[in-house]
C-alpha cells in the first residue's frame, strides 16, 4: 500500500467515524468541533462536495448551521 493510499483511507476513516458519532446523537460539543474543523481544513463547502461523498454526508448530518464556519 502506498502511502498516498494509507492517507486517503485514514481520511475515509476519521471521516466515518465522525458521521458516525453525529448521526447517533452521541457527539459530544468536543466532536462536534472536531467535526467542524475537519471540514473547514478540507476546504469543505455543500456547494463544493460531491452529493454522495461521506464529507457531504458529514457536513449536512451536523446538528446546526455550519455553513459560514467552513466557507
Amino acid at each position: 500500500m502506498t502511502e498516498k493510499q494509507q492517507m486517503d483511507d485514514l481520511h475515509a476513516a476519521v471521516t466515518q467515524d465522525l458521521l458516525l458519532r453525529v448521526r447517533s446523537g452521541e457527539a459530544t460539543a468536543s466532536e462536534l468541533s472536531v467535526a467542524v474543523k475537519f471540514l473547514k481544513d478540507n476546504g469543505a463547502s455543500l456547494d463544493v462536495i460531491m452529493a454522495e461523498s461521506p464529507m457531504a454526508s458529514l457536513l449536512e448530518d451536523l446538528p446546526f448551521d455550519v455553513a459560514e464556519s467552513v466557507q
